[in-house]
């Protein structure tokens, strides 16, 4: 299977039945968006736009107030989401902007055993999750890999992602911002690292360029690799970065890309976990750029202007989460310092 190009039509009220409410409206009402740390009033600062409004026509606000359109063939990259999991981007949060550009939901297999690991089980969860009913959907490394160059990396020389990413002109990356058990959250440069890499390509990532062969992960250096005290840990971080870098390189060095972030079901678990923890903080809005540095920061420090982001911020800061920020500045892929422009006000 190449691409699953035909998909069932679903109205927004079966949408509704099949997946629970689309979303949310007036979260993150508790935050006071003047201690945002990264926060400036510089004008030559990248902007990120707000909406508390975790709705369909919120997502459409965030994307539309970017002032670019997503063109040509587009990929709309997501996270497809473990099975066992709900936390994931609803299909019905996201139909409508999809729909509107046009878009190809994509995404490539996982580095480790579950229901994604596999390229006939994943499309299982694809479609158990309800993606192929909004939109045609491709599994971007089923059919093999393609190598892209990484620029100033200090631990890959190249990445690998999916070889169906040459199909596409222009990526929409539709995150859902969350903690993650490995990278300490999991954000809009997690999506386009990991995210994009094929699973052998995944494979490399999470071992700094060492190793190709899958299963590799948590066994060289004495399992260093998989554990959150070490240098080795560190390096992982900085790695995706690096392939971050690269995908953005390849998409015009940034300039076919654009980034939606939703922070909702913050839970310190990822999307790949099939049992994860329950959230223990409210719902907070859409966030977008076309910076991606700059909106994982803005999500960042949103989370530390919370008050229930206590459990959130401690597993970001147990695995070093925030260096991924540093690394992709020093690259040059962008800015830790943003413009929050808040779209309710």
């Amino acid at each position: 299977m190449l691409m699953c190009s035909c998909h069932q039509v679903v109205r927004a009220p079966e949408l509704k039945q099949m997946f629970g409410a689309i979303g949310t409206a007036g979260g993150g009402a508790a935050i006071d968006l003047s201690t945002l740390k990264h926060r400036v009033d510089t004008d030559s600062a990248p902007a990120v736009y707000f909406t508390r409004e975790i709705t369909p026509k919120g997502l459409i606000a965030a994307y539309e107030a970017l002032g670019r359109k997503a063109e040509g063939k587009v990929a709309a990259k997501l996270s497809s989401g473990e099975a066992g999991n709900t936390h994931y981007l609803n299909p019905a949060l996201i139909k409508d902007l999809v729909s509107m550009v046009n878009a190809t939901i994509v995404e490539c297999n996982t580095a480790y055993e579950g229901s994604r690991m596999h390229t006939a089980d994943h499309w299982k969860t694809i479609k158990a999750h309800g993606f192929t009913a909004i939109a045609p959907f491709d599994l971007m490394d089923e059919d093999g890999q393609m190598e892209i160059p990484v620029t100033g990396g200090k631990h890959l020389k190249s990445d690998l992602v999916g070889d169906h990413l040459a199909r596409y002109d222009y990526m929409l990356v539709l995150t859902h911002f969350k903690g993650h058990a490995m990278g300490g959250f999991g954000g809009a440069l997690k999506n386009i690292s990991i995210g994009v890499a094929s699973s052998v390509g995944k494979n490399r990532i999470h071992t700094a360029g060492r190793s190709d062969t899958l299963g590799t992960i948590f066994t060289l250096d004495n399992g260093a690799f998989g554990r959150n005290d070490t240098p080795e840990h560190v390096m992982f971080i900085e790695s995706m970065a690096e392939a971050a870098s690269a995908v953005s390189d390849y998409m015009g060095k940034g300039q076919r890309m654009i980034y939606v972030s939703v922070m909702n079901n913050l839970s310190v678990d990822c999307d790949c976990d099939g049992h994860p923890a329950a959230p223990q903080m409210k719902d907070i809005g859409v966030l977008a750029s076309l910076d991606p540095v700059a909106l994982d920061q803005a999500c960042v420090d949103m989370v530390y202007a919370a008050p229930d982001g206590a459990a959130l911020i401690e597993r970001m800061e147990s695995r070093k989460g925030t260096v991924i920020l540093d690394h992709a500045a020093e690259l040059g892929l962008g800015s830790k310092q943003y413009r929050l422009i808040d779209l309710d006000r």
